[in-house]
C-alpha cells in the first residue's frame, strides 16, 4: 500500500504549490518590513491587514469547497485561485504604496481561499488507498518551498541593497510558472454522483460521527496553535538576532518537508489516528519548550521537532479525511475542515498576543502545550475515532 507510485497529477499540483510557496515566502517575511519602513505604515495597519486578509481566505476556503462539489468542478477553482494569487504579487514593486500592498496581499488570499478545497479534494480524488503519501507528498514540496522562499529574498536583497520592490517583481516569476502547470491539471471526480449537498447543514447532517468529532478536535487545537510568528519572536529574544530566528523558522521548514512524505506513506501503513496523535504530542512537548526555552542550542532541536510535528499532521488530517468522506463531498468537507481550523488560528493568535502581553511570553505556550496534551488522551481514549 505504502509502495504505490505518486500519480503524475499529483506531481503537477505541487509542482504548482512547490512554485507559488516559494514566491508567497519570498513575500510574507518582506512586506511587514516593506509597509513599515518603506511605506511609512503603523503596526496597527499591518495587524489589520494581516487579520483581514487570512478571515476572508479562511472563509472563501469553506464556501469554494462547497462550491466545487456543488458545480463539480475542481480545476476550474484551482487555475483560477492560483492565477489570482500569482498577478497579485508584483503589483506592490510597480506601485510602491501602502494601498497597491494591501490590495495585493488581499487578492492573494481570496486566491488561496478559492483554490485550497477544491485542490486537497482533487489530490484525494488520486488516492488509492495512499492518502498520506499523496498529502504527505504534497506537502513536502510545497514546504520546501516555503523553505527556499525566504533564503531567495535575503540573497536578494543583500546583493541589491535591500531593493524590496525589486523583490515583489522576481517573486512573479516563480508564480507564473506556476500557474503554467495548473493548465494541465483536469478534474477526477471518481462518483457519479451527479452533484454534493447544496448547504452546509445538509452535508453536517449527512456526515459520519467520526468526522464531526475530528474536525471539533482540530477546531479546538487550532485555537492554541498560534501563528508560527510567535515562535520566531520567542527565538529573537532569547538569540537576540531577527536573522538566526528566521534561519530557525528556515530551519523548521527544511525538515518538516523531508518528513512529510515518509510520515505520509507510514499512516498509510499504521493508521492515520496513530501518527497524528503522535504529532500533536511532540507539538506538546515543544510549546513546553518554549516556554522554557533559555537557550539558542535549544532552540534548534526545538525547531527541529516543531518540523516533525507539522509533517505528522498538516498533510495528514488531510488524508484522513479523505479516507472518511466519499469523493462527492470532499470538497465540502475539507473545505469546513480548513475554514475552522483557520479561523481558530486566527483568533487564538489574537489571545496568545493579549495574554503575552499581558502575562508574558511563557503563558500563552504553557496554555497551547496542556490543551494540546489534553486533546492527545481524548483523541487516544476515544476509540471510535
Amino acid at each position: 500500500m505504502s509502495n504505490k507510485k505518486i500519480p503524475k497529477p499529483v506531481k503537477l499540483l505541487s509542482y504548482v504549490s512547490l512554485f507559488t510557496d516559494i514566491a508567497s515566502e519570498m513575500l510574507y517575511p518582506i512586506t511587514p518590513i516593506f509597509l513599515t519602513s518603506i511605506l511609512g505604515a503603523s503596526m496597527s495597519v499591518v495587524g489589520a491587514l494581516e487579520g483581514a486578509a487570512e478571515i476572508i481566505a479562511g472563509f472563501l476556503k469553506g464556501y469554494f469547497g462547497a462550491l466545487s462539489d456543488k458545480i463539480k468542478k475542481r480545476a476550474l477553482f484551482v487555475k483560477i485561485g492560483y492565477a489570482l494569487s500569482a498577478f497579485s504579487k508584483p503589483i506592490p514593486g510597480i506601485f510602491p504604496n501602502i494601498s497597491a500592498v494591501i490590495g495585493s496581499r488581499i487578492s492573494d488570499r481570496i486566491g488561496k481561499g478559492m483554490r485550497t478545497a477544491p485542490r486537497d479534494a482533487l489530490l484525494a480524488s488520486y488516492a488509492k488507498g495512499n492518502t498520506g503519501a499523496i498529502f504527505g507528498f504534497h506537502r513536502g514540496m510545497d514546504t520546501l518551498g516555503a523553505a527556499l522562499g525566504p533564503l531567495l529574498a535575503l540573497a536578494l536583497l543583500h546583493f541589491y541593497d535591500n531593493n524590496y520592490q525589486l523583490i515583489f517583481l522576481i517573486a512573479f516569476i516563480p508564480s507564473l510558472i506556476a500557474v503554467t502547470f495548473t493548465f494541465l491539471v483536469k478534474d477526477n471526480f471518481t462518483s457519479d454522483t451527479k452533484k454534493g449537498k447544496n448547504k452546509y447543514s445538509e452535508f453536517w447532517n449527512s456526515a459520519s460521527s467520526d468526522f464531526k468529532v475530528l474536525l471539533v478536535l482540530i477546531t479546538v487545537f487550532s485555537l492554541v496553535n498560534s501563528s508560527d510568528v510567535f515562535l520566531i519572536l520567542k527565538s529573537k529574544s532569547i538569540s537576540g538576532s531577527s536573522t538566526l530566528a528566521i534561519l530557525g523558522y528556515v530551519f523548521f521548514n527544511i525538515v518538516y518537508a523531508g518528513f512529510s512524505y515518509p510520515l505520509g506513506k507510514l499512516s498509510d501503513k499504521y493508521g492515520k489516528k496513530k501518527i497524528f496523535v503522535t504529532g500533536l504530542f511532540v507539538f506538546s512537548l515543544v510549546y513546553l519548550g518554549f516556554a522554557k526555552l533559555d537557550s539558542v542550542y535549544l532552540l534548534w532541536i526545538l525547531f527541529a521537532f516543531y518540523g516533525i510535528y507539522s509533517a505528522s499532521t498538516e498533510g495528514i488530517v488531510k488524508a484522513w479525511v479523505s479516507d472518511l468522506i466519499p469523493d462527492e463531498l470532499r470538497g465540502t468537507a475539507i473545505g469546513l475542515l480548513t475554514m475552522c481550523s483557520s479561523l481558530a488560528i486566527m483568533l487564538g493568535s489574537f489571545l496568545a498576543g493579549v495574554l503575552w502581553d499581558q502575562l508574558g511570553a511563557e503563558i500563552p505556550f504553557l496554555i497551547s502545550s496542556a490543551v494540546s496534551f489534553v486533546i492527545v488522551l481524548v483523541m487516544i481514549f476515544y476509540n471510535k475515532l
